[in-house]
């Protein structure tokens, strides 16, 4: 699925076939979790194949370094450059995009001193499918914003999100949504969460969730297109008879619900700004401009 015998990494300053690419089992990525990573996608558009907002992602993966106190060793530039020359080694013109800062043998409990780059690219569709989803609340919580930087993007933070995922699976639903430490409701596993209710959209405000790019450009959307969007605090009580929901990100790009907890929404999916939402989405994505968009 991610790979085959003729794909070409990044790995260790230099290309290679990913089975040439070997690292220790006693890396401190591996044995604790101390690692960096981002996730991209490419689209083909009008200009060719164009990798969207990469230098929001890489400089996301330099702040991640920079709190974890790992050496990077390339700057955003570099990084934007051997992510397209990875694309066309590898021939892809719609793809996904890792990259993962991995780190040397240390088993000390502060972080090592060397890393190394991993860049990995495959056809990826939208990580949730595209048919509606069955989310139910889940009974375990994004961990406390004080015991680590939750704006970064750390390997190690992901264990929080496979719990709540697996919990998901075995109780028949397609995914999670995981309340903060205060019950409020803060993101999915790995993507942020929208619902619409009496005219107006609502998105956990930053503090307690990754505030991911994806999220970003869908309120940018939103205020384009003249629909409110308040970032508050809400429960899941809040939810309840909302006229719909869906979860934003880059893998998943635009997901939309069809219930919460056995909860059907009042809407159907094609009437509500989620929808309308992840239609702009898909056109700003394969568009000239999607390199330059700016979002804040």
């Amino acid at each position: 699925m991610y790979h085959d015998k003729h794909t070409t990494v990044f790995f260790k300053g230099k290309w290679c076939s990913v089975e040439q690419a070997s690292s220790s089992l006693y890396g401190q990525t591996i044995q604790n979790g101390n690692g960096a990573i981002e996730g991209l996608r490419a689209y083909p558009t009008p200009l060719g194949t164009q990798v969207f907002q990469a230098y929001e992602h890489f400089e996301r993966l330099q702040y991640s370094c920079e709190v974890m106190g790992i050496k990077l060793g390339y700057t955003v530039d570099e990084l934007v450059s051997l992510t397209y020359e990875l694309l066309d080694k590898n021939n892809l013109k719609n793809a996904y995009i890792r990259p993962l800062v991995f780190l040397s043998e240390n088993m000390d409990l502060e972080t090592a001193g060397a890393s190394n780059l991993f860049l990995s690219a495959w056809e990826w569709q939208p990580y949730l499918g595209d048919k509606l989803l069955r989310v139910m609340s889940s009974s375990f919580q994004k961990p406390n914003p004080k015991a680590f930087f939750i704006e970064a993007k750390i390997s190690g933070y992901y264990v929080n999100s496979i719990l709540a995922k697996n919990e998901a699976k075995a109780k028949g639903f397609d995914d999670a949504l995981l309340n903060d430490m205060n019950g409020y409701i803060a993101e999915g596993p790995a993507e942020n969460f929208f619902f619409e209710k009496n005219g107006c959209l609502y998105t956990a405000p930053k503090g307690h969730i990754l505030p991911g790019i994806t999220r970003a450009t869908i309120i940018q959307l939103a205020k384009e297109l003249d629909i409110p969007v308040k970032e508050k605090l809400f429960t899941s009580e809040d939810v309840e008879g909302a006229d719909g929901a869906f979860f934003t990100g880059t893998a998943a790009e635009v997901a939309g619900f069809e219930s919460l907890n056995d909860v059907k929404f009042k809407k159907a999916w094609e009437d509500t700004f989620g929808n309308t939402l992840k239609q702009a989405y898909k056109g700003l994505v394969r568009s000239a401009e999607a390199h330059i968009v700016d979002v804040v």
